[in-house]
């Protein structure tokens, strides 16, 4: 079976410890992670190394669902996450594999993401836009600095 790998690299200007959380944290995961015209639904997440996690991605304009889940298999606070996972549906088979670095640098935050094992029937270059349209939220969740009301 032939798989695809994607690699997207970004720099944000935000702080590694808020774009950690932001992968860490359910709430913030169902706010950034899915590509524009999806709702995310967070059904699982244990965040931590053996932890489980399951979601689903909802396409707001037919209500269809694409559940997957998968296992956090290596994470290094503020550092380093590595997971897999798998499509609930049979015509999207195989395990993929996501590893994110996440370094400090002189602007901000130095994020880059490798996904690998993509199924065949995805084309990488439609995966690739969607990370892109996840990364766009991404940024505009993590860079705000909103400070707490008086």
């Amino acid at each position: 079976m032939k798989t695809n790998t994607v690699k997207l690299h970004r720099v944000l200007q935000t702080s590694p410890k808020k774009v950690f959380r932001a992968f860490s944290d359910p709430l913030a995961m169902a706010s950034w992670n899915p590509p524009y015209g999806f709702l995310c639904q967070v059904h699982e997440m244990d965040f931590r190394e053996g932890g489980q996690f399951k979601m689903s991605f909802v396409n707001f304009t037919t209500g269809t669902a694409q559940s997957f889940g998968g296992t956090f298999q290596e994470i290094r606070t503020d550092e380093f996450i590595r997971y897999s996972d798998k499509f609930d549906d049979p015509n999207l088979p195989g395990e993929m594999t996501t590893t994110i670095s996440i370094h400090a640098v002189s602007a901000g935050t130095d994020l880059k993401i490798e996904q690998s094992g993509i199924p065949e029937v995805i084309p990488p270059e439609m995966c690739y836009i969607g990370w892109q349209e996840c990364l766009d939220k991404l940024k505009r969740l993590v860079e705000p600095e909103i400070p707490d009301a008086p």
